[in-house]
């Protein structure tokens, strides 16, 4: 049922006014996890030849992404969602993404890396780690943010957030690995125009 919710909302737009608030309340009980996509970026994956170490390299926030960045952690703290601990991709926008936010001191973790063109075993490395991350943190206090990328977050929870998006997810105690979706955090709005 949450996964239908959470799948209708991704496809049907922003969410009604109560299904929306259910969402932050969720947000209160222990375990919780956002998986946030970084802010807008512009475009799609990294140029040929893009070094993780070099943000001249890669695809990086737009100014309208940093704006958004710093509302969505705006968001957080005006929903008075208890953040304990912020995780971030090493890739430069979902980095700046989490630092931009301003809900935490953040740690970069190479698991939460694209894998947008990462061969089969590295995305499936990937995805294996940041599940058991998610489920260390099942009955811990606060909600832990963790910063990447679309197509890690699609291996994840089969949905696709919108840039600022985050989708929010717990561990599922019926088999090691297992998550269920709770429902999803809309991305701010871009102020910013032509």
């Amino acid at each position: 049922m949450a996964i239908a919710i959470a799948v209708c909302i991704m496809l049907c737009g922003h969410p009604s006014a109560s299904a929306q608030e259910e969402v932050w309340r969720t947000l209160d009980n222990d375990g919780i996890v956002i998986l946030y996509r970084h802010a807008l970026a512009p475009g799609g994956g990294d140029p040929v030849g893009f070094e993780v170490d070099d943000c001249s390299t890669q695809r990086n926030l737009s100014p309208d992404g940093r704006q958004q960045a710093r509302d969505m952690g705006r968001q957080l703290r005006s929903k008075g969602v208890d953040v304990s601990r912020v995780f971030s991709s090493p890739w430069c926008r979902a980095r700046d993404t989490a630092d931009l936010m301003n809900v935490g001191d953040v740690r970069e973790l190479t698991r939460l890396g694209s894998v947008f063109t990462a061969p089969t075993s590295v995305a499936q490395r990937r995805e294996r780690a940041t599940r058991r991350l998610i489920e260390r943190h099942a009955g811990r206090s606060g909600v832990m943010v963790l910063v990447g990328h679309q197509a890690n977050i699609i291996d994840l929870t089969g949905i696709a957030p919108s840039s600022g998006a985050g989708v929010v997810v717990r561990h599922d105690t019926g088999e090691p690995g297992d998550l269920e979706v709770l429902g999803f955090v809309p991305a701010p709005e871009i102020r910013g125009g032509p």
